[in-house]
């Protein structure tokens, strides 16, 4: 049976949306659909943007373990899917512990037709995290 193509940007939206609201917000990594060998590139992350971590036991171990004690909620604004229905983004507002900031994230989406998060890359100002209060 051949998906619709609104079927398949639904499904977009849904996974991107469930990312922060099930996985981030909830601190529940099992929630996120990452396929075994998925990249992530991420301002915080070792090396930064430019150095990806790879494969779903490297991110659960380097870039998720701190998470569930520094997210205290979070906000979805909107979601978005590109024209070949295989890239999602999500808007989101991040509210942390400590240091107690609002981040303003935009995350962008590889998924598969398994609807595996195969690349996933963060977008945000880090300094609200790395030099609080900068902007006063």
């Amino acid at each position: 049976m051949e998906v619709l193509a609104e079927d398949r940007v639904a499904t977009l939206h849904r996974i991107v949306r469930a990312y922060v609201a099930e996985g981030l917000a909830k601190g529940n990594f099992d929630a996120i659909p990452y396929h075994e060998a998925v990249e992530l590139r991420a301002p915080l992350c070792p090396g930064g943007s430019a150095v990806p971590l790879k494969g779903r036991e490297q991110l659960r171990e380097v870039w998720w373990k701190p998470l569930p004690d520094l997210v205290e909620a979070c906000e979805v604004v909107d979601s978005f899917v590109n024209t070949e229905q295989t890239a999602a983004a999500v808007e989101f507002y991040c509210y942390l512990r400590a240091p107690k900031v609002k981040l303003r994230i935009m995350d962008r989406f590889q998924i598969d037709e398994q609807g595996r998060i195969t690349a996933q890359e963060n977008f945000f100002d880090p300094r609200d995290v790395t030099h609080p209060g900068w902007q006063q």
